[in-house]
C-alpha cells in the first residue's frame, strides 16, 4: 500500500485532498500532529518516508519541501504555482495528449495546474495546435470563480457575519495584469504573449467559468464548426468533455459543476464571434480533483478513481 503525505493539510486544497483520500483502501495516509506542522525536521522525515507527496504550500515554501527530498523513489504533486514551468517538471493534465499523460505517469515531480489557468489552456491548446490560433496572437480572457479559489482568508472574508456590503457583487482583480497563472497559459500553450486576463470573484463558494472570445475574420469558414471538431477529437477521453447540453437556456452559471472533478467546454455564438467557454470547480478539476487524477496516473489506475464524476 502507497503511502501518502499531505503537506500543508491544513490549508484549503490540503483539507479537500485530505477529505478525498480518507475513504481509499488502495493508499495510507501519513500525517503529522498538529504541533508538529510547521517543523522543518519532521516534515522532512514524512517526505522522505512517503511514496506520493502532495504539496498545499506558498511557492517559496513548495521549493523548500522539494529541497528536502532525498528519496529517489518519492512523487512530488506540487499544487502551488513554483513548478508549473520548470524544466524536469511534468504538468498535470493529461487531456492535453499522450505526451502529457506519459510524462505525469513517468515523472517523479508534477505540477499540478492552476485553476484559471486550466480552462484557458484546455480551450487554446488544441486551437493553437490545429493552427486555428496564431502562437502570436492576442487573446482576451475573462474568468468567473468562487471565493473558495482565495484560500481560506477570503473564505473567511466572505462567510462573516460582519462581511462588508461590497462583497455582494463580483469583484475584479488582477488588476496589474500579474496574474501567478499568465506564465503557464502562455508556455503550456506555446504562446508568444501573455493573455489580457480579467479575473473576477464572485459571492458562491466554488466553481469556475472561463470565457475566452475570438473572432472569425474569415466568413466564408465554418469556424465555429472547426472548433466544435477540433475539441471533441482532442478530448475522447479524461475528465474534459464538450458540452452540448441546452437545459440552461440563454444562461450559463459558473457553479453549474460545483462539487465534480470534471471540465466541461462549450462553444457559442456566431459564425463572426465566437465564444470559447470551460466550466468547472476550481477545487475539483481546478485543484485537488486534478491532484487527485494525477496520483491515479502514477499508481497506474483508472483516472477518475476516487473522484466525483
Amino acid at each position: 500500500m502507497k503511502k501518502v503525505f499531505i503537506d500543508g493539510a491544513a490549508g484549503t486544497v490540503g483539507l479537500q485532498l485530505a477529505e478525498r483520500l480518507q475513504n481509499r483502501n488502495d493508499i495510507e495516509i501519513i500525517s503529522l500532529p498538529a504541533e508538529l506542522l510547521k517543523d522543518k525536521d519532521a516534515r522532512k522525515e514524512m517526505i522522505n518516508k512517503a511514496d506520493i507527496v502532495f504539496l498545499c504550500l506558498p511557492d517559496d515554501a513548495a521549493r523548500e519541501a522539494v529541497s528536502m527530498c532525498e528519496n529517489p523513489e518519492t512523487v512530488i504533486i506540487d499544487a502551488s504555482t513554483a513548478h508549473r514551468t520548470a524544466a524536469g517538471w511534468a504538468y498535470g493534465l493529461p487531456e492535453l495528449g499522450e505526451e502529457f499523460a506519459e510524462g505525469i505517469k513517468n515523472s517523479k515531480r508534477i505540477a499540478n495546474p492552476g485553476c484559471h489557468a486550466s480552462g484557458f489552456i484546455a480551450l487554446i491548446y488544441p486551437l493553437v495546435k490545429a493552427g486555428i490560433i496564431a502562437a502570436d496572437a492576442d487573446i482576451s480572457c475573462f474568468s468567473l470563480t468562487g471565493y473558495s479559489g482565495g484560500g481560506r482568508n477570503m473564505i473567511d472574508e466572505y462567510e462573516s457575519e460582519n462581511r462588508s456590503i461590497l462583497l455582494d457583487a463580483p469583484r475584479l482583480y488582477g488588476l496589474s495584469q500579474q496574474h501567478k497563472h499568465l506564465k503557464e497559459m502562455k508556455h503550456i500553450c506555446g504562446l508568444e504573449n501573455a493573455p489580457i486576463f480579467m479575473p473576477v470573484v464572485g459571492d458562491f463558494y466554488s466553481g469556475m467559468e472561463v470565457i475566452i472570445p475570438i473572432a472569425n475574420k474569415n466568413a466564408d469558414k465554418s469556424l465555429k464548426n472547426e472548433i466544435e471538431a477540433i475539441y471533441s477529437n482532442a478530448y475522447k477521453s479524461g475528465l474534459i468533455s464538450c458540452d452540448t447540453d441546452s437545459s440552461e437556456g440563454a444562461f450559463l452559471s459558473a457553479a453549474a459543476f460545483a462539487k465534480k472533478d470534471f471540465m466541461r467546454i462549450r462553444v457559442e455564438g456566431n459564425e463572426e464571434r465566437i465564444l470559447l467557454i470551460a466550466r468547472y470547480d476550481n477545487l475539483g478539476k481546478g485543484a485537488s480533483g486534478a491532484a487527485v487524477q494525477c496520483m491515479n496516473i502514477v499508481l497506474g489506475l483508472p483516472w477518475e478513481t476516487g473522484l466525483n464524476i
